[in-house]
């Protein structure tokens, strides 16, 4: 059995966005995204995946599609396959998540 612990795994990078790998298997990807104030996930598509972001610490704004919501610890968002996604943290604190992708893309 594998068991991480996702605080102790948390790291920042000045320069952008962290992807931090937790677990990944040929069906799905289970990340950290660490974003300091400023950073931001660029605009992207999954064609064929999922994606849900979920606030751990901090606050981040999340874009599916043409929709745009303020996520806070404890909130999650879904993008479905196909529709533009994306997250920026626009607040003065670091912002930790864990997103999902399956299957992987």
């Amino acid at each position: 059995m594998e068991i991480k612990d996702l605080k102790r795994l948390a790291r920042y990078n000045p320069e952008k966005m962290a992807k931090i790998p937790v677990f990944q298997s040929e069906r799905m990807l289970y990340d950290l995204y660490a974003l300091l104030p400023g950073q931001a996930q660029k605009v992207h598509v999954h064609e064929g995946s999922d994606k849900v972001y979920y606030a751990l610490e901090g606050e981040v704004v999340v874009r599916v599609g043409e929709e745009e919501a303020l996520l806070a610890p404890g909130m999650a968002a879904f993008a479905p396959a196909g529709a533009p996604h994306g997250v920026r943290n626009e607040s003065a604190s670091p912002a930790l998540l864990l997103v999902v992708t399956a299957p992987r893309p």
